[in-house]
């Protein structure tokens, strides 16, 4: 099996409770079992816990090391885990939870995800729109974000979604007086913000026609994945469907909705004696979904309506 270079997932979804930390962890567990060396980057910051499911009771280094150290291969700080292939840098419990990270630490962590010796990187990223989440989203080659059916949580998704995009402009387009414009509708709520970024995109024509085509070039090309989680309906399943075209309509964005995790006692079960559900129920319902996730994420495949 050969892979030209490491492939990074990055696993967000705005909001806190939905399930980010449990797809992250079964995704990358399921890509071991294939065989392919993975790291998982725990970066919810204030929040870490994904160690305490892969068996590791006593965190001897962390990403709060890495960061404060002067090296700059973090595969020297990754831990192995009980499961083969699979290796866990575990998060930062310190006060950064609370506003993200310098920028200084965030560019070094982001180019060292960059250069670790892996098959594949799986970065879960904490709830919340700071900076350097947003560029920790940003910095992956596949974008994976989880919502559950919940409009609360729809709504945190859609935000997370158009914030991720505007950072993004932010690092592309080179025009200071358009750079300036996105710093200040990303910083100040007001009426007159651009709600869509099909209204960003006139906005921004207005101001220049080269940043302008940037913008329409970066929607075509800004495609994130959808996975719904907590499913309890055929209902709900269809949520997803709406979701994506809700995004293309309003947004301007395509979203591919790659697949749905329901609601199962295993999945309780499972986190309530911290450890990943494929290796707690091996032969669980529960596992067919996240391998298909896997699966279409490798294969960039996604759902289709009925």
């Amino acid at each position: 099996m050969v892979i030209t270079k490491t492939k990074i997932w990055a696993i967000a979804g705005g909001k806190g409770g939905v399930g980010k930390s449990f797809v992250s962890l079964n995704v990358a567990v399921d890509l071991a079992q294939k065989g392919y060396k993975v790291a998982l980057i725990d970066c919810d910051f204030g929040g870490a816990n994904l160690h305490t499911f892969l068996r590791i009771t006593q965190t001897s280094l962390s990403l709060s090391d890495f960061l404060y150290s002067s090296s700059i291969n973090l595969d020297d700080f990754l831990l192995p885990t009980y499961i083969p292939k699979l290796f866990l840098a575990t998060g930062i419990f310190d006060s950064w939870g609370v506003t993200g990270l310098p920028r200084l630490q965030q560019d070094k962590l982001i180019k060292a995800i960059k250069m670790l010796n892996v098959d594949y990187v799986v970065i879960d990223l904490g709830a919340g729109t700071y900076a350097s989440t947003l560029d920790l989203f940003l910095c992956a080659d596949e974008w994976i974000l989880i919502s559950s059916p919940e409009p609360t949580s729809m709504e945190n998704m859609y935000r997370f979604l158009k914030s991720a995009f505007y950072r993004k402009l932010k690092h592309v387009i080179p025009n200071v007086e358009v750079r300036s414009f996105l710093e200040k509708i990303m910083s100040v709520r007001s009426e007159d913000n651009p709600s869509t970024p099909n209204e960003l995109v006139k906005k921004i024509i207005q101001i220049s026609d080269q940043a302008g085509e940037i913008l329409k070039y970066e929607l075509n090309n800004f495609c994130p994945k959808l996975v719904l989680n907590q499913i309890r309906s055929n209902q709900d399943i269809q949520i997803g469907f709406s979701i994506c075209q809700a995004c293309l309509k309003y947004f301007g964005i395509t979203v591919d909705y790659i697949g749905f995790i329901s609601y199962h006692k295993d999945i309780l079960q499972s986190i309530r004696v911290r450890e990943s559900v494929l290796t707690y129920a091996p032969s669980s319902q529960v596992n067919e979904y996240i391998r298909r996730i896997t699966q279409n994420v490798r294969n960039n495949f996604h759902l289709i309506p009925a």
